[in-house]
Order: C-alpha cells, then sequence, then structure tokens
C-alpha cells in the first residue's frame, strides 16, 4: 500500500452551554465531568483500533468537541501519555487542541503546553458584544481578546482562531472590525466561515434575521481582500493560513488521508493494507453510551466499506476544498482507483470553466471556486 498519513481525532462531547447555530455532537455539562473514566474510555477504545493500523506512525491529533479544554491540563496529560504508550508518533507531529475564551486560565494552558499540545484552536467567533449575545457564547469580548494572550504567553506560537461572518444582524462593517481584530492578534491561522443554519439546532427551528445572500457575498468579498493583504493565505474554502502555517491535521481530511477516531459520536476513515478496501466508521453518540461500550473495547456503533462510486464522490467532496486542487496521481494513491474513473466529470467541468487541469493538477477556476456544489454534482454516479 502507497503510505496514506494517519492521523487521530478525538472527541470530547462536553461544554459549558449548548449554542443554538452548533449541530456537533456536544453536551451541556451538568456537574462535574467523568474525566477520568472518560480518558480511560478513550485509551481502551484506541487499543481496540490499533489492529487496523499496526506500524503505522500518527501525523497529527486533534482533540475537538464540545469544548476540550474544559478538561484539566493533568486529563489531557494522561491521555497523551496514554496515546504514546499505544503508537508511535511521527517527528514533530501537530497535536491541536480546541479550546474556548470562556475556559482560559493562564496555568492550565501552561499545563496544555507542558502535555504536549502545541497548537490551539480558540472558538472566538465574534468579538461585538451583541453578536455574541445573540450566538449564545459564554464568553465576552475581553475574554477572547484576552485568550490570544494567555495563548501566546502560555508558549502557544500555532494558533488557529475561529470567526463566523453572516451573522444575526450584522453589517459589512461589523464583519470587517471582527475580523481586522482577529488579524491584530496575529494568529498563525485562521478559520473564517459563514453561518449556517443547520438541522437539529435551535437557529433552524427559530431562525434568526440573517444578511441577505448579496450582503453575505460583500462581506465574502472583502474579508478575503482583508485576509489576503494581512498574508493569510486562504489554502481551503474557510481556511487562512500564514505561510508554513496550514492545519496539518485538517490538510489530510481534503487530501483523503487516513484517520482513526476515538471519543463519543467520533467518525474514522481507514485504508486497508491487506486489500485497499476504505473503511468508514462512527462511535456511539450518547456519551453515557459511549461510556458503556467503548471499555468493553467495541466503541463502534457503525462501519460501511466505501464503493467504487462512493470513494469517487468522496475524493472529490474533499479534494476540491482545496484552494489549489490536488494532482491526479493523488486519487490513485488515496483511493486504489485509475484516474478513469473521474474522467467524465473531469471532462464536463472544464467544457463548463468550472476547473481547470494543468499538466496533471487539477484545480477550481475563478468561476468553478464560485459554484463547488454544481462541480461536485458531476461526480456523483447514478
Amino acid at each position: 500500500m502507497t503510505h496514506i498519513p494517519l492521523a487521530l481525532y478525538i472527541h470530547i462531547p462536553w461544554c459549558i452551554r449548548k449554542c443554538p447555530y452548533c449541530d456537533f455532537n456536544s453536551h451541556a455539562a451538568a456537574s462535574g465531568l467523568p474525566e477520568s473514566a472518560y480518558v480511560q474510555a478513550l485509551l481502551t477504545n484506541l487499543a481496540s483500533e490499533l489492529p487496523h493500523v499496526w506500524g503505522r506512525k500518527l501525523e497529527s491529533i486533534f482533540i475537538g468537541g464540545g469544548t476540550p479544554s474544559l478538561f484539566s491540563a493533568e486529563s489531557i496529560d494522561a491521555l497523551l501519555c496514554g496515546i504514546r504508550a499505544l503508537m508511535p508518533f511521527r517527528p514533530n507531529v501537530e497535536v491541536t487542541l480546541e479550546a474556548n475564551p470562556g475556559t482560559f486560565e493562564q496555568d492550565k494552558f501552561r499545563g496544555f503546553r507542558k502535555a504536549g499540545i502545541n497548537r490551539l484552536s480558540v472558538g472566538i467567533q465574534s468579538f461585538n458584544p451583541a453578536h455574541l449575545q445573540a450566538l449564545g457564547r459564554v464568553h465576552n469580548r475581553e475574554e477572547a481578546l484576552r485568550a490570544a494572550n494567555i495563548a501566546r504567553t502560555a508558549g502557544f506560537d500555532n494558533f488557529n482562531l475561529d470567526l463566523m461572518f453572516g451573522l444575526p444582524q450584522q453589517t459589512l462593517a461589523e464583519a470587517m472590525q471582527d475580523l481586522q481584530q482577529a488579524i491584530d492578534l496575529q494568529p498563525t491561522h485562521l478559520s473564517w466561515y459563514q453561518l449556517t443554519l443547520e438541522p437539529n439546532t435551535l437557529f433552524y427551528k427559530q431562525p434568526p434575521p440573517l444578511p441577505d445572500d448579496d450582503l453575505v457575498a460583500d462581506m465574502q468579498f472583502a474579508g478575503q481582500a482583508l485576509l489576503n493583504a494581512a498574508n493569510y493565505q486562504q489554502y481551503e474554502v474557510s481556511a487562512y493560513a500564514q505561510p508554513q502555517q496550514q492545519c496539518r491535521h485538517n490538510r489530510n481530511y481534503w487530501e483523503f488521508g487516513d484517520y482513526l477516531a476515538i471519543g463519543a459520536g467520533a467518525h474514522g476513515k481507514i485504508t486497508h493494507p491487506a486489500d485497499g478496501s476504505v473503511t468508514r466508521y462512527h462511535n456511539y453518540r450518547q456519551p453515557s453510551e459511549y461510556l458503556q461500550h467503548a471499555p468493553q473495547g467495541n466503541a463502534r456503533s457503525g462501519t460501511q466499506t466505501l464503493t467504487t462510486a462512493d470513494l469517487s464522490f468522496e475524493f472529490m467532496l474533499n479534494a476540491l476544498r482545496l484552494r489549489d486542487g490536488f494532482a491526479l496521481p493523488l486519487f490513485s494513491e488515496r483511493t486504489g482507483l485509475s484516474v478513469e474513473h473521474l474522467q467524465t466529470g473531469l471532462d464536463q467541468a472544464r467544457q463548463r470553466g468550472l476547473l481547470s487541469v494543468i499538466g496533471e493538477q487539477v484545480r477550481p477556476t475563478e468561476h468553478g471556486w464560485q459554484f463547488l456544489n454544481e462541480v461536485m454534482q458531476l461526480f456523483l454516479e447514478d
């Protein structure tokens, strides 16, 4: 099997309060969190997945949620020590922890850094008090600003800020103020994306007054120009990075790499060396169910082997989110399929001016970049 990078995603499902726009598997924490029991369940979960990846080394780890920074530094240290005992890491492995400003304490974040976390992703969403309130965020503007300073003082020279636009009743000026404030904090990476109303959220049931499509488009174009001028390069639909600071873990998703998944509701993808087949799986979603099954070594609640049609479509669904697209040999490396499987879709996309193919590099044109959903449809097999 060609070398396919392997990452690890860890889901910690608790947060202080469920936000009205959030469709992630997150649950408002009642009283004390079962940190020790959950860490042990995660490690047993990982041990049960090892037979599928013997001999492979981890390129990156991402601890997401929920709000993983609710856990103590001691728990995160125990978790990472346990993972190291089970699996080999590549040199300079990227280890990201998601954090929310309301949970930032200097000593705690020094502890995270000491435990081996070398990248933070901080969920800001907005610096505007009215918009933070509308989004149901538990932090305020001052805490958001303080979080970036604490991150730096705690030794994190690599951190992402998460920011949204198209917020309820947001003006173009307000969206640009938010973005400029984020840029002024000099994160190495910015995730900047439009608020969307997802099913199974409070906002979907009770939609707030959102800016119209034309205003959202104005925000997007103005924001991209602002980021570009500040030397943040867009490399994915909603990801912008300073030079050499792209998120390796997320890039592995877009390039159809493999990833183990541990934790409640986590989703994984593994390529099997014997026959090259690709399996997707997911774990029990409810924390109580997960804590019941994972310690027994059976955290998975569903598994699916991808068909040829699935592989072609899912590869394109991911790879075309990258601004520079992908090199054709990557398709064969990651799917085991010949490029002929893409030929019809590629021809149609080129004819419509949606994709360019220069040598072996496939990338969306400027027009295609604006209509990515239309491009994806061309690779859906009936």
